[in-house]
């Protein structure tokens, strides 16, 4: 936390021994509360962390208190840089990302990989690394504030790993708030037909996935674990405990989906299994839009503006927003609260007329 004369003084005793509170601002500083309540300022100093009482709080002041830690660490950091192992950036990634691959899914790895390779390429023993190092590149990334955030994750948990491992005594990065603004992309006729079309022609099962989010607005973790045994002939049940908001989702198939389902010939009940387990849906993501995308003449997206799309197409056409709504499987829209609880109607002919208008006019797009 970052320490202050009030959040001091708010700070409770521990039920059984001491507990640490360190501050934000000044690494290796903060204040220890014994059981009995008493409060005392410590710093932790060289590379073996030894522990030093600098006074207790309130006779020694919280200024006082950092103003003597800053001096205590000043003292004895250039012998304890000259210790420090004389590891590089790009060294401790290796080991960072080897550790990775044993704690996380191959998807995170590959995204922490291409991350901290396309923007950090930091030529200074790690020890060396600085803050304004860091934001150098966040800052440099602020046109692509989604970018910006997901590359400072990136370095912030590889810097804390690295922290934790011994490699570095205090971590470079910075606290920081990105608040992100709400999305509104609806991707423009040409540019959603400009999609479909290279839907069409890249291979099962990334364009075959693109083309059903297209066509049905669905989120993209129901479209890839979508089950053959969910499927009839002439609709998709998605069951309770699958979808987002946990309720069984029942959606019209159009002709035009249900010919690309169709075509689809895979033995396991997952339609998209990965390709290392049939009981995993596909997990290929990153590596497969960047392809999809490489020769794309439309603007920066996401899966998700495809189903943004999908919803004001619909109203364009003249669909009830309640119907869309339906379709879409919100549950806080036109019809809720009590409404919701009464209002059992299944909405089944509308939905089925959303459908048909949405293929109708998107048939009448790529036909073009």
């Amino acid at each position: 936390m970052r320490l202050t004369d009030l959040q001091i003084r708010k700070l409770k005793s521990p039920a059984s021994g001491q507990k640490t509170y360190f501050d934000e601002t000044l690494p290796g500083f903060g204040v220890r509360v014994s059981q009995g309540g008493t409060k005392s300022f410590i710093v932790l100093l060289g590379r073996s962390r030894r522990r030093k009482t600098i006074g207790r709080y309130p006779d020694f002041s919280l200024q006082k208190a950092r103003w003597e830690a800053k001096r205590l660490i000043g003292n004895s950091s250039f012998d304890d840089l000259t210790k420090l192992p004389e590891i590089t950036f790009d060294k401790a990634k290796e080991r960072f990302l080897a550790d990775a691959e044993a704690r996380n899914k191959p998807r995170t790895v590959e995204e922490y990989r291409r991350l901290l390779d396309r923007h950090f390429e930091i030529k200074k023993p790690l020890h060396r690394i600085q803050r304004r190092d860091i934001m150098a590149v966040v800052e440099g990334l602020r046109k692509t504030p989604s970018e910006a955030k997901h590359a400072f994750v990136a370095i912030r948990t590889m810097m804390n790993w690295c922290l934790k491992h011994g490699l570095i005594e205090a971590s470079p990065m910075p606290r920081m708030t990105f608040q992100s603004e709400a999305r509104s992309r609806v991707l423009s006729d040409l540019e959603l037909k400009t999609i479909w079309r290279r839907s069409k022609k890249v291979n099962y099962p990334y364009g075959t996935i693109i083309q059903l989010l297209i066509l049905t607005g669905q989120r993209r973790g129901e479209i890839a674990g979508l089950r053959r045994s969910w499927i009839d002939d002439c609709s998709i049940t998605f069951p309770a405990g699958f979808t987002k908001n946990k309720r069984e989702h029942r959606i019209p198939l159009g002709l035009l989906a249900k010919s690309i389902i169709k075509e689809i010939d895979v033995e396991s009940d997952l339609l998209f299994p990965s390709r290392l387990d049939d009981e995993k849906p596909f997990n290929g993501w990153s590596k497969c839009k960047r392809h999809f995308d490489k020769t794309l003449q439309v603007a920066p997206y996401t899966l998700h503006d495809l189903r943004r799309t999908y919803s004001s197409k619909l109203a364009e056409l003249g669909v009830p927003i309640h119907v869309t709504e339906k379709l879409l499987n919100h549950v806080s829209g036109a019809i809720s609260g009590v409404a919701a609880v009464y209002n059992r109607h299944s909405y089944w002919n509308e939905m089925n007329e959303g459908v048909a208008k949405f293929e109708g006019w998107l048939s009448e797009q790529a036909a073009d």
